[in-house]
């Protein structure tokens, strides 16, 4: 029987930008190792594969084409969409995941998503990471997942050209590169780099995002957030801090829908 499979432009209102996620919504039970072929087959940052539980709660499990990985926000933000575009009509979301439970709300054509909190460390800078990314840091952290490098400025942000191969041999799932915005109305910016997980450069990620509210708030005080993340499909989030949880929120687009045959 063909299985349907999505694939949806996340952080972002316009179609061939943001965040590239697919998004499988399961039919029956299937094996991690067949969600790790369909996740290489689609080829793409992350692909979601869902499987109903109740009437308003789904177990989700998330898969880089190399990789299953324990949190991804925008391939959870491309299935709550995919979900209420299908019909559903809750509107509140759960979703059972290797990170525990996370929730998505609808608010007004934004879709908020409540994740953990994932702050950094300081950290010294493992042998290779700053040439790597040919930058001097202002701060390098590590949070559970990441490390953190802060930078002087957005120009800096903007014209990093990683050593991807030098790069995924770091102990870490990927590297966080923030500054302060230049731009009007925008907070801070980054870019994501997580080779060692098949992805040279995320576009626009959310689960980074939970530890750089954290990180901006230490130093700003702000507790509410304009993010941009600067990868050439770029990328809009709203993150919010709420005690140890932080609330992200970002709009997505369907770019594709088909079936699989395998």
């Amino acid at each position: 029987m063909p299985q349907s499979i999505m694939q949806v432009d996340s952080f972002t209102s316009t179609a061939f930008a943001g965040n590239p996620a697919g998004v499988c919504v399961l039919e029956r039970p299937r094996d991690a190792a067949w969600m790790q072929l369909v996740a290489r087959e689609m080829n793409i940052a992350d692909t979601a594969f869902l499987r109903a539980r109740t009437g308003d709660e789904f177990d989700l499990r998330w898969f880089t084409p190399t990789v299953e990985v324990d949190l991804c926000g925008h391939a959870t933000l491309a299935s709550a969409h995919v979900l209420w575009e299908s019909g559903q009509r809750a509107s509140t979301l759960r979703f059972h995941t290797r990170s525990g439970v996370l929730t998505a709300t609808r608010r007004d054509g934004w879709i908020d998503l409540d994740f953990p909190a994932t702050p950094d460390q300081p950290a010294s800078p493992p042998a290779g990471l700053l040439a790597a990314l040919g930058v001097t840091a202002r701060y390098v952290g590590r949070s559970c997942f990441d490390f953190l490098v802060e930078v002087d400025d957005e120009a800096t942000v903007v014209a990093i050209r990683p050593d991807f191969r030098r790069l995924a041999t770091i102990d870490a799932r990927g590297v966080i590169v923030t500054s302060r915005a230049s731009t009007p109305g925008v907070d801070f910016v980054s870019r994501y780099f997580a080779p060692a997980f098949g992805i040279d450069e995320d576009p626009a990620t959310g689960s980074t995002h939970c530890c750089l509210g954290p990180f901006w708030n230490a130093r700003t005080g702000k507790r509410d957030f304009v993010a941009h993340q600067l990868s050439a499909r770029r990328g809009e989030l709203h993150v919010a801090l709420h005690g140890d949880r932080v609330r992200l929120s970002g709009r997505a687009v369907t770019v594709l829908r088909g079936e699989l045959l395998a």
